[in-house]
């Protein structure tokens, strides 16, 4: 059995952890203050643990109006349309790539992944100019698709690798057994390999959800309608701003952490229960 430790190691660790709670949670604390805090002005220059003048009209004139002049609903509709639409193409076409890297063995595969690899290492903004000319050239310029595609491009290879270490992970013999069932190579894939890799297709999702919900510099490039701007986008056009509102960009953000907070509740006890049980038993 290992070693318990001792009590002062032990003091150690929790003040440790303690330090990097608060490292985390006072930022979201201060964030919040400023969102209920109607009297602040410019700059916020101290901190506050409660707001000064507790008010709910800030949420109220950014329900209503975002920084782009258009209703938070529509600003969330275009946010998670752009995030759903690159999560699902992540997937879709990430797991059939993943797993032809996993299993099949072609020319140039070592290539491709170090192709992909690289891909992860660029920063997006190396790839503005040829993203913004082949978007002009398929006319899908200043649309929502033109920004789903961009951030399912930014997304694919990390997705790629992510689950083709998880299609490694499935014993070849489970696929065999399939085939000797009379399964054809499509449904070993669809009813053996695919349910077992659920976790990493999952975790490869939200990060392309992440991405494309969180990114706003790519999308001013390809979004040019008011009526297009995404929350991310919104955040950085009040920034941007002469007059900057920190109450309202701080509501903003906290009004955009709700469908974030409320995906990672809904999905993680499924992935987590997957990931610790794993599909076998389905």
């Amino acid at each position: 059995m290992p070693e318990r430790p001792k009590a002062w190691q032990q003091a150690l660790y929790q003040l440790i952890f303690g330090l990097i709670a608060l490292f985390v949670i006072l930022p979201i604390w201060e964030l919040a203050y400023l969102a209920f805090d109607g009297g602040v002005r410019g700059w916020p220059t101290s901190f506050r643990l409660l707001p000064l003048q507790p008010t709910l009209q800030v949420f109220i004139t950014t329900w209503n109006r975002t920084g782009q002049t258009i209703p938070f609903l529509q600003a969330l509709r275009n946010s998670l349309t752009v995030s759903i639409g690159a999560a699902l193409l992540s997937v879709l076409f990430g797991a059939s790539m993943a797993y032809a890297f996993a299993r099949f063995r072609f020319p140039l595969r070592q290539t491709g992944l170090f192709g992909l690899l690289l891909g992860t290492l660029l920063p997006p903004v190396a790839l503005m100019t040829p993203l913004f000319i082949l978007m002009r050239a398929l006319h899908l310029q200043a649309t929502l698709l033109s920004l789903t595609i961009v951030y399912t491009s930014f997304a694919m290879p990390f997705a790629i690798w992510n689950m083709r270490a998880a299609f490694q992970s499935v014993p070849n013999e489970l696929e065999e057994a399939a085939f000797l069932d009379g399964a054809s190579a499509l449904t070993a894939f669809l009813r053996v390999t695919l349910p077992l890799a659920i976790p990493a297709i999952g975790v490869a999702a939200i990060v392309a959800f992440l991405i494309a919900y969180s990114e706003f510099a790519m999308g001013w490039l390809f979004v040019t309608n008011s009526d297009q701007v995404t929350l991310a986008m919104a955040i950085a056009g009040i920034l941007n701003g002469n007059n900057i509102s920190w109450s309202w960009m701080a509501t903003l953000a906290v009004l955009m952490t709700v469908p974030v907070v409320v995906l990672f509740e809904v999905l993680q006890k499924s992935l987590l229960e997957r990931m610790m049980f794993g599909s076998l038993g389905e």
